[in-house]
This record gives structure tokens, sequence and C-alpha cells, in this order.
């Protein structure tokens, strides 16, 4: 009798193309953030502090980039970090400049406005671009659940129209909402809470949305996400489902309008012709790729304005690492989304009563 075949070995996953260093630096990353997470749920703040120090604002221009902290609200002690470009400040004293609200990545309980990495993307989005970027140093879960940082997205805008509250010369008839992962995430619904009341603003004037590679998700398990699992850094399934289970209501599933943009409340604002113009970035090693490419399905069967860029060899948080060209490139695709949306934007502005 002839012997039943025997399994081959199993298919490899595919792997990111960087270097065994970096592949090495994200693995540590990876897993000294995993053991601050505690089984009651709550995060060892103490010990992230340590592994996540927090960099001062710069007054005096960096790489031609100043910044500095300000507070947006001082009853809740929102506060942001602003970044303006040194030359192109002198030269937008009559016009000002346009302006980036950002939110930044790490599950909605991660990193800060403060943290190396988004010091440096910020000041780099901020030199490329020639605009004003304003951070914004969210609440973060589990202390802090939704809908916080979407509130505190919102009291940004509120901050900035308020010309008295600026402290340099702001166009923010010309602003913008952008962030990744989670940022993206909350980019998304502040931009759709705009877009809900825009007439209950001023002078602030939504001219796009920059969405890098934004934190979605479903009760479902896509393609890519059993694909990549373990595979590709920083995002993995038990990872993420924690981050969902740290930031939404209690007892809420995935299937929640935070988490799922097809759900009926997640509609809210999309149809606003406020909602502005999106630049979304994908990439092909991140497992949360299958959700945002239904993001802009979603938003393109909408009559939406979606631009996508699409990064084949890019793993999740890839603008933030300077090593990749793939790096570069988005900031200067940002650069040419804010110039391009600039005169439609403040052709907008002017219609408005």
């Amino acid at each position: 009798m002839a012997e039943a075949p025997t399994p081959t070995t199993l298919a490899r996953k595919p792997r990111p193309p960087m270097s065994r260093l970096m592949r090495l630096s994200l693995k540590v990353v990876d897993r000294v953030a995993d053991a601050t997470r505690r089984a009651d749920g709550t995060l060892n703040r103490c010990a992230l502090s340590l592994l996540d120090p927090r960099v001062p604002a710069i007054s005096s221009p960096c790489r031609g980039v100043a910044s500095r902290d300000v507070v947006l609200d001082r009853a809740s002690r929102l506060r942001a970090r602003l970044f303006h470009p040194a030359a192109a400040t002198a030269k937008a004293s009559a016009a000002g400049l346009p302006v980036i609200v950002f939110f930044h990545g790490g599950g909605f309980a991660f990193l800060s406005a403060a943290s190396p990495a988004y010091d440096a993307a910020c000041r780099r989005i901020a030199r490329y671009a020639s605009v004003a970027v304003l951070s914004v140093d969210y609440r973060r879960a589990p202390e802090h659940r939704f809908p916080a940082p979407y509130d505190d997205g919102l009291a940004a805008l509120r901050f900035l129209d308020d010309p008295k509250n600026h402290p340099l010369p702001l166009d923010v008839t010309r602003c913008y909402v952008a962030g990744d992962s989670a940022g993206g995430n909350i980019a998304h619904h502040v931009a759709r809470r705009y877009a809900l009341d825009p007439s209950s603003f001023r002078n602030v004037r939504l001219a796009g949305l920059v969405a890098i590679q934004p934190f979605f998700g479903g009760e479902e398990r896509t393609d890519s996400e059993l694909r990549l699992d373990g595979a590709a850094p920083i995002v993995s399934i038990d990872r993420a489902d924690w981050m969902w289970r740290a930031f939404l209501p209690a007892g809420a599933d995935r299937t929640h309008e935070a988490a799922n943009f097809a759900h009926p409340a997640a509609a809210a604002g999309l149809e606003s012709p406020a909602f502005p113009p999106v630049l979304l970035a994908i990439g092909g090693f991140d497992p949360l790729q299958d959700w945002q490419r239904r993001y802009a399905e979603t938003l393109k069967g909408m009559g939406k304005d979606v631009r996508v860029a699409e990064y084949p060899d890019a793993i999740h948080a890839f603008y933030v690492f300077p090593v990749f060209d793939d790096a570069r490139d988005f900031i200067i695709r940002m650069a040419q989304f804010v110039a391009e949306s600039a005169p439609a934007a403040a052709a907008a502005a002017s219609d408005q009563p």
C-alpha cells in the first residue's frame, strides 16, 4: 500500500523588504510595547514614559522649522505642539500659513505629540509642505475611551477658529486634518463631525483629509490580516484586538462606528459637501490594508474625491522612518495635495456667508 503523502513545509509568510537591523529593532519595539500591557486592560504608563521620552519643543529653527507647545483647552488641559517653517512664516505674514491639524498614531493608547518619531515627522511635513502643523496631544485609551480623542480633535478646530488664539499668521480657510493609524481614524471622524455642521465655524474651512494607513476594523478577519499576521511589524491581530478593547465603550465590539466605517452611525457627515477631499496612503505590508481599500471604495461610491497612494513594499507607519524611500515620497505627495487643494479651498471659503 502506498504511503499517504506527508505535508510539506508550511509556506512562509511574506516578509517586508528591510535591513536585518531594522527588522530586529522593530521586533524589540513590539515586544517591549506588548510588555507594558497589563492583564486587566490597563497600561504601565510609568514604564512607557521611560521607553518613549518626550522631546521638548524648539523655539529656534531646527532644520528650518521651529516649534512651540500651546494649550488648546484649559479645562481639559488639552495641549498641542505647533510646528512652522521659519522661512515660510516670514513670507506668509500677510496671507498666513495653511495649517494641518495632525493626530499621531499608537492605537489610541501609545505615543504622544512629543514622541521623538512624531516630533521629527511633523517637522518634516512642515518643512516639505510649507505649512504649520498643529500636532494634537489627544487623550489616550484606556484611561480615556471613545469619543475622547474625537472630541479633542474638534476642540483643536475650535481653537483655530478663534483668531485670538493664533500665535503666528495662519490661514485657517486652508485647514487640513491628517494622521496615521489611529490618528488617521481620528482625522476621518473629526472631518465628518466638522462636515455635519460647518456653519458652526466662523473661520475654519477643511480643505483636505490625509489618512495615512488609517486604523479601521471589524469582526471579520480580512485576507491581509490573516496573511500578514506575525510577518509584518507593528500591527498584529492580537495587538489590534487589545487596542480596540481599550478604546471602544465597554461591551462594544468592532462593529462599532469608531472601528467600522460601514456602520450606519458612521455615515453621518459623509454626504455633506463639506466633507473634504482625501489623500489615502496604503502599504503592501500593512495587515490593515484591506480595510483601507474598502474605506476608499466606500467614499468613492459616495462621490467623494479620494486619491490613493499605494506603496507595495511599505510596512505600517512607514512614513515615520526616513530610512525608507517611500517615506520621503509620501511627504512630497502630501505637499502636492496641499498645494493643489489650496486654491479650491480658498474659492469655497469666499463663497461662505
